[in-house]
């Protein structure tokens, strides 16, 4: 037989076992929902998921990797060797959100934890980490399973700090891409509150934008507020700019290009009758090219000292507070994945989806040009999508506190959807 023809015997047996037939997964999955319900149950803040990073580094030493902990402080680090070839790294993120948990469900997270300011808050895992993670470990456990199938390294990250745009950062700066193997392509999934379970949806270019936070103080002069001419009101001031901010998207940005400028919390004053000295504001700006970044926050900075010197105010403050790059999905790299993609669940639930103007750090382990893709997996019964869009009520999206995956199907089609990606970037064992 030559190695054509069993490359080919190989991909067909992939992609049958793949699409549910496999006794694998019979077997396994079972074991993966309690570890999904388990991570869930007890989820912890970004910077501060000491007990996630334990137990997935726990798994992965468990397979026989090498595991490496505490890699940007608390990120997770396994490499699985299987002879020569490509390196690919695969990630899962493993923050949560302060959300106080309403689905219900048997396994809903009580927990608690504290905020920057040291405040107790609710912790819950809105936004699918759980299911990347148990995703993350099922890929490592079908990988060394099938170690005849693939041939190189792959590289298992357990990233912290997602959801505060800081893990990925803070990973690639302690050395991710030089203490250790640098990849060929790095891998991701991101599940979805409105695609059916079964399903994968893939975009090729820009998938998520890049957001950049803000830190906007705006100055006045207070006083008593039966007296507002002795005073620069910079309530007034805010108001008006939270406005005027708007006209940056709708009248300097090209209409063919999407930006966003959200003002996300304003605070200023303490009671009815006192103007005060500020206002607070944050704002989220997002883009998927650089210059529109840069045009969004020019406008601002422009807007806040117009406004300020208009009303004979002192000068205001605009500080970036963070932010990340776009996510970009290569092209190349996608054309690459997604014939495996189709072969693995079903060309019908391969889905081209649309761009999204959420943010997520992935995009920085295109560092120095490494090939980067990350698609979004269905989660959600096809009966409960179509049953929300019968009542035109839109579904708990994600960070809300009622998005409920249905782990089992998710976590299946996530492990053979990445999986498959994974051996189609390896070559097969010789």
């Amino acid at each position: 037989m030559t190695r054509t023809l069993l490359a080919s015997c190989l991909l067909a047996i992939i992609a049958v076992e793949a699409r549910g037939q496999d006794p694998w997964f019979d077997g396994k999955i079972d074991g993966l929902v309690t570890l999904y319900r388990d991570l869930h149950a007890h989820p912890e803040l970004s910077y501060q998921e000491v007990e996630t990073a334990k137990r997935i580094a726990g798994e992965l030493s468990g397979l026989g990797a090498e595991v490496t902990p505490n890699v940007g402080k608390l990120g997770v680090v396994g490499i699985l060797k299987n002879g020569n070839g490509p390196v690919v790294l695969v990630r899962s993120d493993m923050d949560a959100l302060p959300v106080a948990e309403a689905t219900g469900l048997p396994y809903a997270s009580k927990a608690t934890g504290k905020n920057d300011a040291g405040q107790a808050v609710p912790v819950m895992h809105a936004c699918g980490h759980d299911i990347h993670m148990t995703c993350l470990v099922g890929t490592a456990r079908w990988l060394v399973d099938h170690k005849d199938r693939w041939s190189g390294t792959v590289i298992l990250i357990g990233q912290p700090a997602e959801e505060a745009i800081g893990g990925a950062k803070a990973m690639l700066e302690d050395g991710l891409y030089t203490r250790f193997p640098r990849p060929d392509f790095a891998l991701a999934l991101h599940v979805a509150h409105d695609l059916e379970t079964g399903k994968i949806g893939y975009i090729s270019g820009p998938a998520m934008a890049g957001s950049t936070s803000l830190d906007v103080v705006v100055r006045g002069k207070g006083g008593h507020g039966a007296m507002p001419d002795k005073t620069v009101d910079p309530i007034v001031l805010a108001s008006l700019l939270v406005l005027d901010m708007q006209t940056i998207v709708s009248r300097e940005i090209s209409p063919i290009q999407p930006a966003v400028v959200t003002v996300g919390s304003i605070h200023g004053g303490t009671r009815h009758n006192i103007i005060p000295d500020e206002v607070r504001l944050q704002l989220t700006i997002r883009a998927f090219r650089d210059d529109i970044r840069d045009l969004l926050l020019s406008g601002i900075r422009r807007r806040a000292e117009a406004l300020a010197q208009g009303h004979k105010a002192p000068a205001p403050s605009v500080t970036v507070a963070y932010g990340t790059a776009p996510t970009i999905n290569t092209p190349d790299l996608v054309s690459k994945v997604v014939p495996a993609l189709k072969r693995a669940i079903g060309e019908a639930n391969l889905v081209n989806v649309d761009p999204t103007m959420g943010a997520e750090d992935f995009g920085l382990y295109g560092r120095d040009g490494v090939p980067t893709f990350m698609f979004r997996l269905g989660t959600i019964p096809a009966a409960r999508v179509a049953e929300f869009k019968a009542s035109d009520k839109p579904l708990p999206s994600l960070h809300s506190a009622l998005f409920a995956p249905d782990p089992a199907p998710s976590i299946r089609t996530g492990i053979a959807a990445m999986t498959s990606a994974v051996v189609e970037l390896l070559p097969p064992k010789r």
